[in-house]
């Protein structure tokens, strides 16, 4: 009787110890639940919940109703959240060198090997008191979307929905760029109080964006990042193996990215089905509106940040 006391009262603390050990963070996206940008987190959320009861969980809040989307990188600064899901462009007034991660486009393999991620980690580190752990969406350009059609590359008399990752090629060509978040672009094209908006090539189905649009501009241009952050405070307070948990669902949710040629592709399909038309000026134009993209981009970033944006752009190599 005795000893079978000992063993239950042993087997009690040894199950008290290992759920003491199990850390929860609260995580939010900066895209609404379901959508296109935020369903591999969202697998990424269950893959590390599923695999590692007593270790780490994941308590996924929502998307923009949770924390809107402008608001989302200061609340994981300060954390208001442990974690998010959230593009750069909606933290650049906190760390203007985010913007320059669009122009990243080589894969996270390399980024993690060429020195890119380090960088941009020690940058979010510093002020954005966060971890930088994952980037998403790599082999996801942008378009402009319109609903006036256009014969030749100009945005003169448009205006254009945008956010600070838009603003240089919209300003370059001509437009005027008018800032919403994402759940606001319906609307204004339905009231005509944009012309059209900055995308990536997936996505528009998922609020219906393609009632509202007519053409599709070639060619493609930028790369879309959705990265993952983790709040600095609470990244230091986990242990060695929960990290290394995070760390490899991170690499496994980067891996993703592979499939993202053949959506692309089906995407582009769907649109054609859906009465959305191609604009393709030729192959001189699209070199030229290209180049103007970067150019515009990199003078923008260097100027806001002179320390650091020669050396993003070394990273970056274009």
């Amino acid at each position: 009787m005795m000893i079978r006391t000992l063993l239950t009262a042993a087997v009690v603390v040894v199950a008290t110890g290992a759920s003491a050990q199990e850390v929860t963070l609260r995580a939010v996206s900066a895209f609404q639940e379901n959508t296109q940008f935020s369903k591999n987190f969202e697998r990424f959320i269950q893959k590390v919940n599923a695999e590692n009861k007593g270790v780490v969980q994941i308590n996924y809040i929502g998307g923009p109703r949770a924390v809107p989307v402008f608001e989302q990188g200061n609340a994981i600064r300060t954390r208001v959240v442990d974690m998010a899901n959230v593009a750069g462009a909606f933290y650049t007034n906190l760390m203007p060198e985010a913007d320059a991660m669009k122009l990243f486009d080589k894969p996270m393999t390399a980024q993690r090997a060429n020195g890119s991620w380090e960088f941009l980690n020690q940058l979010h580190q510093q002020k954005m008191n966060s971890w930088y752990l994952a980037r998403q969406a790599h082999n996801v350009p942008f378009h402009i979307y319109l609903n006036k059609k256009i014969d030749k590359l100009d945005f003169t008399g448009l205006k254009l929905r945008s956010t600070p990752l838009y603003k240089d090629v919209v300003d370059s060509l001509g437009g005027t760029g008018v800032t919403t978040a994402p759940g606001e672009v319906y609307t204004a094209l339905e009231r005509g109080v944009v012309d059209g908006y900055g995308w990536p090539t997936q996505g528009i189905f998922d609020l219906g964006w393609d009632k509202v649009t007519k053409f599709r501009l070639e060619p493609s241009f930028y790369s879309a990042e959705v990265n993952v952050l983790v709040n600095m405070d609470a990244w230091k307070s986990l242990n060695d193996r929960q990290k290394k948990v995070l760390s490899d669902a991170a690499a496994w949710l980067e891996g993703l990215d592979a499939e993202n040629v053949a959506i692309n592709a089906a995407e582009k399909d769907r649109q054609a089905k859906a009465g959305i038309q191609a604009i393709d000026f030729g192959p001189a134009e699209s070199k030229r509106f290209t180049e103007t993209a970067y150019n515009a981009a990199w003078k923008t970033i260097i100027s806001r940040a002179p320390e650091n944006g020669p050396k993003l752009r070394q990273l970056a190599g274009n």
